[in-house]
């Protein structure tokens, strides 16, 4: 088996799900697995959420409002998280336990086992040893195979998810005959389920009988057995129709089906080519081959992983560029990816295999974007949209305003039902701020005016009533957030999450309303309530810089920092756009540099190696302030730590199936390569466009090319290339329009752009 031109190829043969080769089309997850004894591939639906535990109303801590605030400012911050825990508790018994939302689970197993042609009682495989094992991914077509010779021939099980026909595809090759079944997959669900198997083995229906209200009463497994050697199976959830025509309708053909789907999946995979002229040898690696230098043998013990030669390490972030691209589109469908994408094979996942909106969700869309994806983050706005009557609940039943407030987990229903004492999320309150980001950013990256007006800006909208309700204004006019949270973290003198004034949220809402203000510019139409968003602008509080010298995590003084710690969210001033406050003042700047420097330290010890997207957060802000080592160093520390040699993100070093830095990593590294600006125009609803190329790039890429980058305005990249002394664009704008572009070495140069003609750019370095 040759290595895919993009993709992977691993010798390891697993019965773990968790490092299975993947597949998907988005709505419906292949992890294929096993190997020539039985190959297994566990199938999955984006929608298919274990009725765990009803959902139940948000709170009414509205009622206790002035009280916690009094507490907070009194500085009785764990008692603040105890009294929400304790008031819910008494409310409703259903809080006495904290609540998750409903897994993400696997729907069945297809088993694959190959049998002797002969009945004469062979071992499976035929007769002798087998021998050359592999597997790999063809990202560029979606298709995962197993392959190995045995003593009578080669054999092979290729398999792909369909885009355009919304089915599993499995072509079984080989000397052998084939028995193939279908099966729940392995363990015990959590709560009571009815299973039926069909008479032939290749059907399954499950029904969830305590499902309640929008939860998912059941679901369907059905495989069309063309003959033994072409399956073709469709997972569907009870009320969600497939958009694919029926199963008997398909042709009975997996290169005419195959054809179809590359048409579709490879164009989105292959919008973006990264080339950092990565070691040659290494780039016909395995994954294993690839991973070996980066493994704990490999360490000195204190630093973590060994850094290895640059063509070496450049090569496994090229795969992994492309790697994480590709699992993040395969898993993006009507819904954004969750957690384990779209993929599961367990009822009981971590973290319920859900969305994780502090963090973990914006990390695996972080790249779509830039990436030339930007379609892709619709299903987050669909998905916000769904659940638009919880969000104004929570708003209301927490703090008695109006507008949205988002939770922090999220399947199927937005209803904040997930906190404790400990782990106070309803004082989370920075999340639709954060999201309403995606919705300015998706305006920024395709200029689609109608986007902009009926579905951006009504969110923006919302989000912004909640703080003008919620965020309180002292005498002396300074803006506070009490109670606040800063993700998961607590200031290390006082051991408790909860807290005031977190930096994250004055940035976030700060964003929100610099935004809200860009789109009404924008559109040409004022609100009536830009007034007030612009005195909530001019009250919130300045960033604060420690006395270390640090961007300080909480700006209410006397919160000391705790930089032993995974989250980095008080950098989210840089994470987007820079913040105004940060380009105007390089103290500011420099702060934020110390922190990144602090939180590295951190993360470059061994004892740090948990919840990598920390790594992108910090290597986001890096890039942005054209840090390059710092960011080139925390792309490394992502590389080495977190990928199995299926080349899926994992959320601990070598734990956990996690698609968060499939995302991240290609966010940062595009970030290293292209920052780019919208800005107001010379004319009223004009818009200008700022374009630095190359703000973070490493010593480690001293050349390489990247194609298909796309900037905000929008300004595709259509290729940038750079040797040791010079530098070359071809930049492609869908309107007229002059861009301000800086290339590294050289002062700012304005350049008239044509409607869809290419624009060439170069520059001596």
């Amino acid at each position: 088996m040759h290595p895919p031109v993009n993709g992977l190829v691993s010798t390891s043969r697993t019965d773990d799900w968790e490092a299975a080769l993947v597949s998907g089309n988005g709505r419906q997850g292949a992890l294929c697995y096993g190997g020539p004894d039985a190959v297994r591939i566990t199938v999955s639906h984006e929608r298919l959420f274990l009725p765990l535990t009803p959902p139940l109303d948000p709170p009414p801590t509205a009622r206790i409002l002035a009280e916690l605030r009094a507490l907070l400012t009194a500085g009785e911050h764990r008692r603040a998280a105890e009294r929400v825990a304790e008031f819910a508790a008494a409310h409703d018994p259903g809080y006495a336990e904290t609540r998750w939302v409903d897994p993400l689970v696997g729907a069945a197993t297809l088993t694959c086992t190959p049998v002797p042609v002969d009945a004469a009682g062979a071992p499976p495989g035929g007769a002798g040893p087998v021998t050359g094992y592999r597997r790999s991914t063809d990202f560029d077509t979606g298709v995962v195979r197993q392959s190995w010779r045995s003593a009578d021939g080669p054999v092979e099980v290729a398999a792909f998810v369909s885009r355009p026909h919304d089915a599993l595809v499995v072509r079984l090759t080989g000397p052998t005959g084939w028995r193939s079944t279908l099966a729940p997959i392995d363990g015990d669900p959590p709560v009571p389920v009815q299973q039926r198997i069909a008479p032939d083995g290749l059907g399954l229906r499950v029904e969830f009988p305590a499902a309640t209200g929008r939860q998912v009463t059941g679901y369907t497994v059905r495989c069309r057995m063309v003959d033994d050697t072409l399956l073709l199976l469709r997972t569907t959830v009870d009320g969600v129709p497939s958009p694919g025509p029926d199963l008997a309708e398909l042709p009975a053909d997996f290169d005419a089906l195959l054809a179809a789907h590359v048409a579709v999946h490879g164009e989105l995979v292959g919008r973006v080519r990264l080339d950092l002229d990565g070691s040659p040898a290494a780039r016909t690696a395995t994954s294993e081959e690839l991973l070996r230098p980066f493994r704990p043998e490999g360490s000195d013990g204190t630093d973590g992983p060994a850094e290895p030669a640059a063509p070496v390490g450049n090569a496994l972030v090229e795969r992994l560029f492309a790697a994480g691209r590709y699992a993040i589109v395969s898993a993006s469908g009507d819904l954004p990816p969750t957690l384990l994408g779209v993929w599961s094979g367990s009822y009981r996942p971590a973290w319920s295999g859900g969305y994780t909106l502090n963090g973990n969700l914006p990390a695996a869309l972080a790249a779509l974007a830039v990436t030339g994806t930007p379609e892709l983050v619709v299903p987050l706005f669909d998905l916000l949209d769904s659940v638009a009557d919880d969000l104004a609940g929570n708003a209301r039943r927490l703090y008695g305003a109006g507008g949205i407030l988002t939770p922090t987990h999220l399947t199927g229903h937005g209803r904040q039902n997930h906190f404790g004492p400990v782990w106070c999320q309803t004082f989370w309150t920075a999340g639709a701020a954060w999201l309403a980001r995606f919705y300015h950013d998706h305006w920024c990256h395709t200029g689609d005016r109608t986007f902009l007006r009926e579905r951006a800006l009504p969110f923006l909208r919302r989000a912004a009533e909640f703080y003008l309700d919620f965020v309180t204004v002292d005498p002396d006019g300074r803006a506070r957030f009490v109670p606040s949270y800063s993700p998961e973290n607590a200031p290390a003198n006082t051991g408790a999450q909860a807290s005031l004034d977190a930096t994250m949220d004055v940035a976030a809402v700060a964003d929100l309303l610099r935004n809200l203000l860009a789109a009404t510019a924008v559109l040409g139409e004022p609100d009536p309530a830009e007034p007030r968003w612009r005195a909530l602008l001019a009250a919130l509080p300045p960033y604060r810089i420690a006395p270390t010298g640090k961007l300080a995590e909480w700006i209410a003084p006397g919160l000391v920092d705790n930089h032993a710690h995974r989250h980095a969210s008080q950098l989210y001033p840089l994470w987007y756009e820079i913040d105004p406050a940060f380009a105007a003042d390089p103290a500011l700047c420099r702060a934020a540099a110390l922190a990144i420097r602090r939180r590295l330290a951190w993360w470059q010890g061994a004892e740090s190696d948990e919840m990598g997207y920390g790594l992108a957060q910090l290597g986001l802000a890096a890039a942005r302030l054209g840090l390059a080592e710092e960011a080139y160093r925390t792309v490394l520390l992502m590389a080495g730590r977190y990928w199995r040699p299926n080349l899926v993100s994992t959320h601990n070093r070598d734990a956990i199936f996690n698609l968060d830095l499939c995302g991240g990593l290609p966010a940062v590294v595009a970030a290293m390569l292209l920052r780019s600006t919208l800005g107001p125009g010379d004319e009223p609803g004009a818009q200008s466009v700022r374009l630095d190329l190359l703000p973070a790039l490493p010593s480690a890429w001293p050349r390489g090319s990247v194609a298909g980058l796309l900037a905000r305005g929008p300004v595709t990249v259509a290729r940038l290339a750079w040797t040791s002394t010079q530098v070359e664009a071809l930049l492609i704008s869908p309107v007229d329009r002059t861009v301000t572009v800086e290339l590294p070495g050289a002062a700012p140069v304005r350049i008239g752009l044509r409607a869809g003609r290419t624009h060439r750019l170069r520059s001596r370095r």
